[in-house]
């Protein structure tokens, strides 16, 4: 083997063993972007609650939830509606009077992963590159969207939704 082949193997080792003893650790490698999120995920804008599941379907079981909020949109994590996703529920529809009417700065797992969405509730989606709709937004996303386009693929930190 060479030198740097066991280099790297030993830091692997000590990532593996960091990650088995250190509830909560997190080490990546310099240059490594961590693994898109594959579970799928429903955030609550009445609660600020967000609940995730093992498939989409639970995660999108009704059009509206127990407190009668409705769906607003989906994003997901790789293109084409795969790998995990990320479900936005609000208090109604959306209005098209030209202001966002909802907006969500994404959680930690899902900032800079967005690959491709869905639009619910008669919303439109915009995506912007910083939290707080910072940064030059892209959209609207009017309709199912299989990919968003270079502009914001993986790179997407909050959401509207209008």
């Amino acid at each position: 083997m060479r030198p740097r082949q066991v280099g790297r193997r030993a830091v692997l080792m000590v990532v593996a063993v960091l990650a088995a003893v250190v509830p909560g650790a997190a080490v990546a490698q310099a240059g490594e972007q961590a693994a898109p999120p594959r579970e799928h995920c429903s955030y609550h804008f009445s609660t600020g609650e967000t609940r995730c599941f093992t498939t989409l379907a639970e995660a999108t079981a009704s059009p509206r939830d127990d407190r009668g909020d409705v769906i607003q949109a989906t994003l997901f994590a790789d293109p084409n509606y795969g790998g995990g996703s990320f479900t936005v529920y609000g208090s109604g529809m959306c209005e098209k009077d030209g202001v966002v009417n909802f907006q969500i700065n994404l959680p930690d797992d899902w900032k800079d992963v967005v690959s491709s969405v869905q639009p619910w509730g008669g919303c439109w989606v915009w995506l912007y590159p910083e939290p707080d709709l910072g940064g030059e937004r892209d959209g609207p996303f009017k309709e199912n969207t299989p990919d968003v386009g270079s502009m914001m693929n993986d790179r997407t930190q909050s959401v509207g939704l209008s």
